[in-house]
């Protein structure tokens, strides 16, 4: 039977640096930043949109599969940052690709929408509906933060992207183990500017367009869930942790990543890790993280490849490949 695997990846960050010193005016530290997060810099856009670092990220990915923007037969977009409420930022990044033959949409689980987004895609392959999709997860949180706030550290501009296609030889992925949680709405939102809150000026003076985090909380729920979900994948597909070859995770915190791994008895130097260079990019993490290690040519063949996320709604998930 034949199966979805990754044809392609691809990346776009943007070129300016903004490096840990910036946030000694709101109290933090490159030590505090670095020994408790694992970041050193991230990068921040000028004069981009979401839709620009996600387009080139996508004509990246097609490059490395490829293809043309012809083949592309769906566009989905992974994204907390769209250009405008409307129209999707798949639409904005359809047309700069001028990818025509196109379906696009986009696929909001914050921290866990490449994951999502993914699994998704791999619908409409596995369905023999499309041929190629483009899976792309693209954020600029520079543009939701307050920077006059203690966790503005956390978060970086970035897009990654993948190629879902149709094969027959015994390599693709395996299975996914998703979840969400609405009653963990409140942990991390952006309360403005949406039908319950529409934009005005008492919005705006409250900064009720910048995300809101409890830190604690994502701490206890990502090092609670993740774990429990990667069991739950692992016991269905009876996979030992010891097989597996690579963790490719959402990047919230070195942290949390350290506590995950600890829990499942996987070693940490298979864990791969972006967040010193890049801080948390949100839904271009999963795909920025896979296109490195991709490039770098450290995936052999019928490696056993982890992927984990966790997100704002509560949402998250796990996936199971193999290359």
């Amino acid at each position: 039977m034949s199966n979805v695997y990754i044809s392609g990846t691809g990346a776009y960050v943007p070129p300016k640096v903004l490096p840990n010193s910036y946030f000694e005016k709101v109290g933090s530290s490159d030590e505090w930043i670095y020994n408790k997060l694992g970041i050193k810099e991230r990068r921040i856009v000028e004069d981009e949109a979401t839709s620009d670092l996600a387009s080139k990220a996508g004509l990246d990915a097609l490059i490395n599969a490829g293809l043309k923007v012809e083949d592309v037969d769906l566009i989905i977009v992974a994204t907390t940052t769209p250009d405008r409420q409307a129209p999707s930022c798949a639409c904005f990044v359809q047309e700069k690709m001028k990818a025509f033959n196109a379906v696009a949409f986009d696929v909001a689980a914050v921290c866990s929408g490449a994951l999502f987004t993914i699994s998704v895609g791999y619908q409409f392959v596995k369905n023999g509906v499309y041929n190629n999709v483009l899976v792309i997860g693209a954020d600029t949180f520079s543009n939701i933060i307050d920077w006059d706030r203690r966790d503005s550290v956390f978060f970086g501009d970035g897009a990654g992207a993948l190629v879902l296609s149709k094969t027959d030889e015994d390599k693709g992925f395996i299975d996914f183990n998703l979840h969400s949680d609405g009653r963990g709405k409140e942990h991390f939102t952006i309360p403005g500017g949406g039908s319950e809150n529409p934009a005005s000026k008492e919005t705006l003076e409250k900064k009720m367009h910048y995300f809101q985090m409890n830190g604690k909380e994502v701490f206890d729920t990502a090092t609670k869930v993740v774990p429990e979900s990667i069991r739950e994948l692992l016991d269905k597909t009876k996979t030992s942790v010891d097989d597996i070859s690579f963790l490719i995770p959402h990047q919230p915190s070195i942290g949390i990543l350290k506590s995950i791994a600890k829990q499942i008895d996987l070693p940490f130097e298979k864990v791969m890790t972006n967040m010193d260079r890049y801080a948390n990019t949100s839904g271009g993490t999963i795909p920025l993280v896979l296109d490195e290690v991709h490039k770098a040519n450290k995936f052999k063949k019928e490696d056993l490849i982890l992927f984990a996320a966790v997100g704002a709604g509560w949402t998250w998930g796990t996936a199971l490949y193999k290359w």
